[in-house]
């Protein structure tokens, strides 16, 4: 396969100024000799004008004679190249792009909604111009199979509660995604000569008609590791408040007593609304 080749052409000021030079110089005989035919001469002169060419900061030219590869103009100036080279315009600039919403299956099998942005500029002109047929379409394309393949790899979500307990999420490893996500475009985008500069996660959200019912799961399993985390407090409060009791000796309990204390305790403690007390105005036995 061949590469790319950067080139330098002549200095486009030295030719304007020569062709100026050409112009002038039969008008000016014409003129001087009165024999309009040197004024014939400058036809033959307007061929120089196709071979000026100016090179913006951040574009390129990729020059072509009748089919075969000349080089590739990378630096930016005015310049004055073969009048019979075709001459392609292609863009260096960092480009931005926002594919659109696909609807995949995760790893669990869940339909989700996932598109990603990409950072992308050309590298290579050789490959981009001749060994795909369209480098613009071609990036969309395999930035939307790339995001298909990756939403394949990985879970939306941890469920720990059915035995999936994923080290890398969609939803949480952000970063490991995205390092996934640019590796995959690298590989698929090279051959076109494309540089991937960023890519990441722009949108992600469960397919509709599974949304309501994931966003009650995902209350649910809050709520149980709230309570998890209410109930583990609770036992370690009570525990202390029965060790504080035995080591003070402000209070004899026989085992009766000490589940109905622990049971009032854990109602209390537990509860989602705050306790009334009651008052005893008996023994403890009325």
């Amino acid at each position: 396969m061949k590469e790319e080749k950067i080139i330098v052409p002549a200095n486009g000021y030295l030719m304007l100024f020569i062709f100026l030079a050409l112009v002038l110089g039969p008008i000016g005989t014409a003129i001087f000799t009165g024999n309009p035919e040197f004024l014939l001469i400058i036809i033959s002169i307007l061929f120089i004008i196709p071979g000026f060419v100016m090179v913006n900061p951040n574009n390129s030219r990729v020059l072509l004679l009748f089919g075969k590869y000349v080089g590739t103009v990378k630096q930016n100036g005015f310049y004055w190249v073969n009048p019979f080279y075709t001459k392609r315009k292609i863009s260096l600039r960092a480009s931005n792009f926002d594919s659109e919403r696909l609807k995949v299956n995760d790893k669990l099998g869940n339909p989700i909604m996932i598109s990603t942005i990409l950072v992308w500029r050309v590298h290579n002109t050789y490959k981009a111009a001749f060994d795909v047929d369209n480098y613009e379409h071609f990036v969309r394309v395999q930035t939307d199979a790339a995001v298909r393949k990756l939403a394949s790899m990985y879970p939306y979500d941890n469920f720990a509660d059915e035995g999936f307990d994923e080290d890398i999420t969609l939803r949480s490893s952000v970063n490991e995604v995205s390092e996934a996500l640019e590796k995959e475009l690298d590989e698929r985008l090279s051959i076109a000569g494309i540089e991937v500069l960023e890519a990441r996660i722009g949108y992600l959200a469960y397919a509709q008609e599974i949304a309501s019912a994931m966003l009650k799961r995902q209350q649910a399993t809050a709520i149980v590791a709230a309570r998890h985390k209410i109930v583990e407090g609770a036992v370690s409060m009570v525990e202390m408040a029965l060790d504080e009791l035995n080591k003070k000796e402000l209070l004899v309990l026989d085992e009766e007593r000490k589940a109905a204390m622990v049971s009032n305790l854990l109602v209390i403690l537990c509860g989602d609304k705050d306790a009334s007390p009651v008052v005893n105005a008996g023994t403890l036995h009325q």
